[in-house]
C-alpha cells in the first residue's frame, strides 16, 4: 500500500543498538561497585561476574546467586538497575509487538484493499514509459485508487509509494505475485517491463488469469509484435519504432515533428482525446462535429472518420477528437452549438 516506512532491517539493526547499551550500562554500574555484591559460591565478584549478573537481571531471569549486600549497592539496584530492566523490556516485548502489530494492520489493510479492488488498472514496470502512462490515464480522468504497480525494482516500488499509488514488489511473470495485484478483477493491464521476452511471459500470464481483461503491451522490437498479440495483447506499442517514426518526421519536416510531439505531451496544445457521440450528434457526419474528428469507433472497431460505413453517426459510437489541452479531453466542449437540437 502507498506508504514510506523505515527499513525494518535499519530499525532491528537500532534496537539491537539501544539493547546493547543498556546491558553496557549494566555491566559498568555492577563493575564498579563490584564490592557491594556478593557471590554465593566464593563471595567474590568479578568482571566476568558483572556481565553474568547484567545479563540475567536485565532479562529477569534472576537466579539469585549474586546479590546486592550494602545499602549502596541496593539503592542503586532500586533507582538505576529497576529503570534500566524496565527500558530493555520495552525495547524486546515493544519490537515483538511491533512486528505483530505491523504484520496484522498489513493483513487488515490487504483484507479490505482486495475487497474494494475491482475494474482497476494494473501496470506492471514502473519506469520511464510505466510512469508516463499513469500520468496519462489520471490526466483523463482514472482515479489515483485504481491503479496498481507491480515492479522488481525496489526503487521504482519506492517511487510509486512516494506517487500514492498501490504497488507490489516482485516478478509479473509469477502467477502469485500477479494474484496479490488482483489480476483477476482487473479492468485494463499496462505492460512496460524492460525486455520483450519478459513483456511475453507476463502477457501470457495475465492472459491465463484473466480472459477479459484488456492488455496493453510495450515492446522494443516490431519483430516481437506478432508473438505478443499471440500471446494475448489487444495492443501493443512499438516504442523503438515510435521513437524512431517521430525522429525521422522530425528530420524530414520539423514542423510536423513538433506537431506530433504536442499530441504525444499531456497539458500542452493539442490532445487526442476519446468522447461518447452525444445525442444532437446523432445522424450528423464526422465531420459537423465540433471537436477534430480522427476516427469512429462503432461495434468495438475503429474506422476513418471518411470512412463510408461511419459516414453518419450513431448512437453507441465514439469518437476519437484532436482538441485544446486546456479542455476536458473526455467532456463535452464548451459552447457547443446546440441550435440544431
Amino acid at each position: 500500500m502507498p506508504s514510506s516506512t523505515r527499513s525494518p532491517v535499519l530499525e532491528l539493526f537500532r534496537r539491537l543498538l539501544i539493547a546493547l547499551g543498556l546491558l553496557t550500562m549494566m555491566v559498568l554500574i555492577v563493575a564498579v561497585d563490584r564490592d557491594g555484591y556478593t557471590d554465593s559460591q566464593d563471595g567474590t565478584v568479578g568482571l566476568i561476574d558483572s556481565i553474568y549478573y547484567a545479563t540475567v537481571t536485565l532479562t529477569t531471569t534472576g537466579y539469585g546467586d549474586i546479590t546486592p549486600v550494602t545499602p549502596t549497592a541496593r539503592l542503586v539496584n532500586a533507582f538505576a538497575v529497576t529503570p534500566l530492566r524496565i527500558a530493555f523490556l520495552v525495547v524486546l516485548v515493544g519490537t515483538t509487538l511491533e512486528v505483530l502489530a505491523n504484520e496484522g494492520r498489513r493483513i487488515m489493510r490487504d483484507s479490505r484493499w482486495r475487497k474494494r479492488m475491482k475494474d482497476h488498472t494494473l501496470v506492471i514496470g514502473y519506469g520511464t514509459k510505466g510512469r508516463a502512462a499513469v500520468q496519462t490515464l489520471l490526466s483523463n480522468g482514472v482515479k489515483l485508487s485504481d491503479v496498481v504497480v507491480i515492479d522488481p525494482r525496489a526503487q521504482a516500488i519506492a517511487d510509486a509509494g512516494n506517487d500514492q499509488i498501490a504497488s507490489f514488489h516482485g516478478d509479473a511473470t509469477n502467477r502469485a505475485v500477479l494474484r496479490r495485484a488482483e489480476v483477476t478483477t482487473a479492468r485494463e493491464v499496462i505492460v512496460t517491463t524492460d525486455r520483450d521476452d519478459s513483456a511475453v511471459l507476463v502477457t501470457l500470464a495475465v492472459r491465463q488469469l484473466n480472459q477479459s481483461a484488456h492488455i496493453v503491451v510495450a515492446v522494443r522490437e516490431e519483430d516481437n509484435v506478432p508473438l505478443v498479440r499471440q500471446s494475448g495483447a489487444n495492443a501493443v506499442v512499438t516504442s523503438s519504432e515510435a521513437v524512431g517514426r517521430l525522429l525521422g518526421l522530425s528530420a524530414v519536416s520539423p514542423n510536423l515533428g513538433e506537431v506530433m510531439e504536442d499530441l504525444l505531451t499531456y497539458g500542452e496544445g493539442l490532445e487526442v482525446a476519446e468522447r461518447p457521440v452525444l445525442g444532437r450528434e446523432v445522424g450528423k457526419a464526422p465531420s459537423s462535429v465540433p471537436d477534430r474528428v480522427v476516427s469512429v469507433v462503432r461495434d468495438g472497431k475503429v474506422h476513418r472518420y471518411y470512412d463510408s460505413s461511419v459516414s453518419v453517426l450513431a448512437a453507441g459510437d465514439k469518437l476519437i477528437v484532436v482538441r485544446p489541452a486546456k479542455e476536458t479531453p473526455w467532456a463535452e466542449r464548451p459552447g457547443a452549438d446546440d441550435s440544431d437540437d
